[in-house]
């Protein structure tokens, strides 16, 4: 099905003026809803967006699909109208929605990953912080420093030397047996994994300076879609080898994520 026209002065186009979700569908049914629609709610009250109804979002992933797992992204935008970065009166916003077929990279749970730091450094808007909005330029900018198919995320830092986030996925590390993730309280994305990870008590919010991760016993990046990849080697912005971590099998976070998400730990 087509995608519809965006119209020249859509505020999403224009402006990032707007939302978004990528959502793991298995057998047609979206993994995590519950904690995909508190985002997308707490997005729209952040931006004093309308919320479409429950049914407009749930037409997105009615039609009927022979793939056993896609991808449904969601895009809301407050729609046209308003002049410059006035916002409208009364908004229309406008729902966009596609979904692809998509096949997870089980190879990278069983073997693990190379990760780098990024050179670039997020900026605080605490108003912002946590939710998925469309202006994603500090991720675009930050996953343009490597081209290297052996690295598979970044990590970024704040200004004030925190770590934040990969790119495109939440960080997580074990210390003394403790698993963590970092405070996203002034900038970066809640992924629903973390949020489903947090209300289960599998880890725990926590700062941590970004030259110091190299220190922790063990590191990971996971999002909703990809699951959760072990990290085995850490390079810093320059491409040194800052450490490494043997594989070690399957771990309690990847069999509690990849359970939450329906993911088979034997999965090839």
């Amino acid at each position: 099905m087509p995608m519809p026209q965006v119209p020249f002065d859509d505020r999403g186009l224009a402006y990032g003026d707007g939302v978004f979700e990528t959502v793991l569908l298995r057998a047609g049914a979206p993994v995590l809803w519950e904690y995909h629609y508190a985002r997308l709610l707490l997005g729209c009250q952040r931006l004093n967006i309308p919320l479409p109804s429950m049914e407009q979002l749930v037409a997105t992933w009615q039609s009927p699909s022979n793939a056993e797992l896609e991808i449904l992204k969601l895009i809301l935008t407050r729609g046209s109208g308003g002049r410059g970065y006035a916002t409208p009166d009364t908004p229309q916003p406008r729902l966009l929605s596609r979904r692809t077929p998509f096949v997870v990279n089980s190879d990278r749970w069983h073997e693990g990953v190379n990760v780098r730091i990024c050179q670039l450094r997020l900026g605080h808007q605490p108003l912002l912080a946590g939710i998925k909005h469309l202006n994603r330029l500090e991720n675009v900018l930050a996953r343009q420093e490597w081209s290297d198919p052996a690295i598979a995320e970044g990590l970024l830092g704040d200004t004030d030397g925190w770590l934040v986030e990969a790119t495109s996925m939440n960080v997580f590390w074990q210390q003394a047996g403790v698993l963590f993730t970092p405070l996203l309280s002034q900038c970066g994305v809640a992924g629903t994994l973390r949020a489903a990870l947090l209300d289960y008590g599998v880890v725990q919010e926590a700062p941590i300076a970004l030259n110091a991760i190299h220190e922790v016993d063990r590191l990971w990046v996971a999002n909703s879609v990809q699951g959760v990849w072990p990290v085995n080697k850490l390079l810093s912005e320059t491409g040194e080898v800052l450490q490494s971590w043997p594989p070690r099998g399957q771990d309690k976070l990847q069999a509690i994520g990849h359970g939450l998400l329906g993911y088979s730990p034997t999965s090839r």
